[in-house]
This record gives C-alpha cells, structure tokens and sequence, in this order.
C-alpha cells in the first residue's frame, strides 16, 4: 500500500478505521478475547505511517 498515491480524505478514513481497530483490540486484550498481541504494535507502527504521510502534506 503506497500511502503517498492516496488522497488526504482517504488517509483520514484510514486513520480513524486503523483508531477504531486498536480501540476494539484493546477491549479484546481486556476482555481476554484476543490472542495474537503483537497485531496492536502492527496497528500503532500504521496509523503512525498516516500520521507522518498526512503532517508532510
């Protein structure tokens, strides 16, 4: 996924989707639901990667 081709309305949709994502992950890790935990470092290291992209625009 090449985040430079996208446009900046995209972005903010993917950026709260990613938001929202590692909302409910962490409710699972609560909750005890979730069992691969390294998938909140993966969702941190993306919406991070759209943060950058979008403050560089």
């Amino acid at each position: 996924m090449d985040l430079k081709k996208t446009t900046e309305k995209d972005l903010n949709k993917m950026l709260s989707d990613k938001r929202a994502e590692l909302r409910e992950f962490r409710f699972g890790l609560s909750g005890s639901k979730t069992t691969n935990v390294k998938k909140g470092r993966g969702l941190k290291k993306e919406i991070a990667r759209v943060l950058t992209e979008l403050n560089n625009r």
